[in-house]
């Protein structure tokens, strides 16, 4: 019963959050969080860096992702230097692949993808894994369950996924197709359910020209989507069932990335598929392969109690907020808009 106490309780928490984001974020005043002045001009203005609401909220999906991991992780027993290790070094290597990835296939310098970091990730991951359990095998006897660990970390993507597209909200990126160039359908479909972004720094503005136009809101469905598979994916994992956990949360989200590019109007790089689809659909085939030839030797059944007790630990409360920090100025601090600051003295308070 304590599994589905769990499943419910993140229920609670996850939707509320996202139906405000979904409101409120697509306004103006959701993208911008705070214009530091660092260098005066010469007429008396000062120079301003902004940071981002997208920073925000990435860097919230980030250690909730980062959290869900090492509560099944630990569930299953797995030592919490282990599970630090495994993801200290997927994360090494997939943030900064967020953004040399989306320089590679979209041609820009100042972006992120989500979705090439995923795939990076997803064929790193099994070798990382069985290379962490080799060394813990080796030098204290521990067995890494490969398999239970594998769908530890993308159950935990999906959420983090599906929480991180306030991000996307709030910038205005990944944006869907305007509801008057849509088919009869989706016009029927949206017409109720639709997002206007407003603010000519919106990236739907800038680049989509689709400023305080309803567009199609394809960051919320996925949203929603990516949260139920993960949320499904959490219950599998707790039931023991590691391979459904993992081909159900995986499947899932690669599944959507492809079907959901049908729906988006943002730049993606050229051709008809783009990389970002072709990249998911051999992620699928890739993750079945690897499973079914990964020689498990399985895990301990899972006790979410072990799993939550790591949220206590002051240690991994440290690392949750120093990868906040970090997230939030890597991601927010943005690189295509800027600010004028005029800082003065109120004289009436004087």
């Amino acid at each position: 019963m304590q599994n589905e106490i769990v499943i419910v309780v993140m229920a609670i928490l996850l939707f509320p959050y996202l139906t405000w984001g979904f409101k409120n974020l697509p306004a103006e005043n959701w993208q911008i969080m705070a214009a530091i002045p660092v260098r005066k001009k010469d007429d008396g203005l000062w120079e301003g860096i902004n940071f981002t609401y997208y920073g925000f909220f990435t860097a919230n999906a980030y250690v909730f992702s980062v959290a869900v991991y090492f509560v099944l992780s630990g569930s299953v027993h797995s030592p919490f230097l282990v599970s630090l290790s495994v993801c200290a070094v997927i994360l090494a290597v997939c943030v900064p692949a967020s953004k040399i990835v989306a320089r590679i296939v979209e041609g820009k310098q100042a972006t992120f993808t989500v979705g090439g970091a995923t795939f990076i990730g997803i064929i790193i991951a099994p070798f990382l894994v069985a290379l962490v359990g080799f060394a813990t095998d080796y030098f204290s006897g521990y067995h890494l369950p490969v398999i239970a660990t594998l769908s530890a970390i993308t159950v935990s993507y999906a959420l983090g996924e599906g929480t991180g597209r306030l991000a996307c909200v709030s910038f205005g990126c990944c944006y869907g197709k305007s509801l008057k160039d849509s088919s009869r359908i989706l016009k029927k479909l949206f017409n109720a359910r639709y997002f206007i972004f407003s603010g000519k720094t919106k990236k739907a503005s800038y680049e989509g020209k689709v400023e305080d136009v309803p567009v199609i809101p394809i960051q919320a469905i996925t949203s929603i989507i990516y949260v139920l598979s993960g949320l499904v994916g959490v219950y599998l994992f707790l039931k023991g069932f590691y391979v459904s956990s993992f081909l159900e949360s995986l499947i899932v989200t690669q599944g959507w990335r492809i079907a959901s590019e049908v729906f988006r109007a943002d730049y993606r790089g050229r051709g008809i598929f783009s990389a970002y689809q072709i990249m998911s659909a051999l992620s699928i085939p890739y993750s079945i392969a690897i499973i079914a030839v990964i020689h498990d030797t399985g895990s301990a059944p899972p006790d979410i109690f072990s799993g939550l007790a790591v949220l206590w630990s002051p240690l991994f409360i440290v690392i949750l907020q120093f990868l906040w920090a970090f997230i939030f100025i890597f991601t927010g601090k943005s690189m295509v808009t800027g600010s004028t600051v005029n800082i003065h003295v109120i004289k009436d308070r004087i």
